[in-house]
């Protein structure tokens, strides 16, 4: 009897009801999978910002925080951060040991402070600020900005003593120069984790994100020169010059090559795709080294000469500094991998499809994310890689889930991370120090460059979105 009474209440609400409700139910609402997923982000910005914690672990506790706050198993959210640190790790790991190594060598033997002095040789004195911008952008392609900006500043200082050109505009020229590569180019560590994350193409990134590079740099080179005209020529104290290297610099091309040949190679394997099994051996040879992994691994090769490089435990104990400095930049693209998986393990991208919040705002999205998340926490590799790593499930909201669409997607994330750099960005110091302005002068020219630089570069990822896509 009691069997008869639960069937006959069973049956009062038929199963096919059952099911949406409990679905429903069972679902996070976008609502609420908006609200983890910023409570995420403030604590990465929290974090890193304000207490100072290294950016891996902010990401990583960012990961559980929003897997475990969507209602993911523990065990899933685990499962998640270890599938995406492996992935990006698998697609990344070579190409940032081998590119922070190449730079290790070539601000070692000399090579950075032979294609600087190259460059103001064909510009003359008169145009000794641009000739350090273009030397910033060049040397900046396999170095870090900060220590691209250490390596040329005895160079540039010695510039502005010898043409009274004020230390404002020659510092910001080279400061900018170098910064612009940095946020945009692979091997810098942003772009590549962000085409690693969204599956971009190295060699088209390259290619196209100097469209937008070189735009970015003369803009700030240009404010230079409007905003530093009143500032007077400031020369900061000798105490603070760096040693020139007293062994014998490597020759223009020597200099040139390492850097010329991997984007290069690079270059030709994007552009120029042939069928498996067709074409002649040798550009069959001649596109598979154009494998970023490879082409590095050549510009390490011929980055290895001159003399400071071959006395004994020289070459070793760089190579360690590198590996040791890439292990530092690795755990953060890691974690930011990540992070990443635990977004795509909650399904948020398809409720922001769903509920079509973003559908209008294309690349202008991941532009102003990565510009929050730069203005508020100083580095721009995190905040480009935070940025990949929310993107990369909604890019079917956006608009943007094809192969033309995740690279204009990556250079709106370079141009946002370029605005604001300020009193969080430790770049920002460097060249405070290195150059002796005060604070004040920093923030009145050089962030005030950063912004218009950011602002240059989205025009021209709009525009080349408009060529490309329409």
């Amino acid at each position: 009897m009691i069997c008869e009474e639960r069937c006959k209440c069973r049956s009062l609400v038929p199963a096919s009801q059952i099911q949406p409700v409990f679905s429903t139910l069972m679902e996070n609402s976008f609502l609420y999978l908006f609200v983890c997923l910023l409570a995420g982000i403030s604590i990465i910005v929290l974090l890193t910002a304000k207490y100072k914690v290294h950016a891996f672990f902010a990401l990583i506790i960012a990961c559980f925080v929003v897997g475990l706050g969507v209602h993911l198993p523990l065990q899933a959210v685990v499962d998640a951060v270890k599938n995406g640190f492996g992935d990006i790790m698998k697609s990344l790991g070579l190409i940032i040991v081998f590119g922070t190594a190449l730079g290790v060598l070539l601000e070692h033997n000399g090579s950075t402070r032979v294609m600087a002095s190259f460059i103001l040789k064909r510009t003359g004195d008169r145009y000794a600020a641009l000739a350090m911008s273009i030397a910033g952008f060049l040397v900046g392609l396999p170095i870090f900005c900060d220590s691209g900006y250490i390596v040329l500043s005895g160079l540039n200082r010695t510039l502005a003593k010898r043409t009274g050109i004020s230390m404002v505009i020659m510092s910001t020229s080279l400061a900018t120069g170098l910064y612009s590569i940095h946020c945009l180019i692979p091997p810098h560590p942003g772009a590549a984790a962000a085409a690693g994350i969204l599956g971009v193409d190295y060699g088209k990134l390259i290619m196209m994100g100097l469209f937008v590079a070189v735009p970015a740099a003369l803009t700030g080179h240009l404010w230079a020169n409007y905003a530093g005209k009143n500032t007077g020529p400031l020369l900061i104290k000798e105490e603070m010059d760096i040693a020139e290297d007293s062994a014998r610099p490597p020759s223009v091309i020597r200099a040139f090559l390492p850097v010329i040949v991997p984007i290069a190679l690079i270059a030709i394997k994007s552009f120029f795709v042939l069928d498996p099994g067709t074409g002649p051996a040798w550009l069959n040879g001649l596109l598979e080294t154009g494998d970023p992994v490879i082409a590095l691994a050549i510009g390490l090769l011929l980055a290895i000469h001159g003399d400071n490089l071959r006395k004994k435990g020289v070459l070793p104990r760089l190579l360690q500094d590198a590996a040791e400095k890439a292990g530092s930049i690795l755990v953060i693209i890691g974690a930011g991998g990540a992070f990443g998986a635990v977004l795509a393990s909650t399904g948020i991208g398809k409720q922001f499809g769903s509920s079509g919040a973003l559908i209008h705002l294309g690349v202008l999205f991941p532009f102003l994310l990565a510009f929050i998340l730069k203005t508020a926490q100083g580095s721009s590799t995190v905040a480009i890689i935070t940025a990949a790593s929310i993107i990369q499930p909604l890019l079917p909201a956006l608009g943007l889930n094809t192969e033309t669409g995740k690279l204009f997607c990556i250079l709106a994330m370079g141009a946002g991370s370029m605005m604001i750099s300020h009193a969080n960005d430790a770049y920002f110091w460097v060249i405070a120090r290195f150059s002796g302005l005060d604070m004040k002068t920093m923030l009145k020219v050089y962030s005030v460059a950063t912004f218009f630089m950011g602002m240059t570069a989205m025009i021209m990822v709009y525009l080349l979105k408009l060529l490309f896509l329409h």
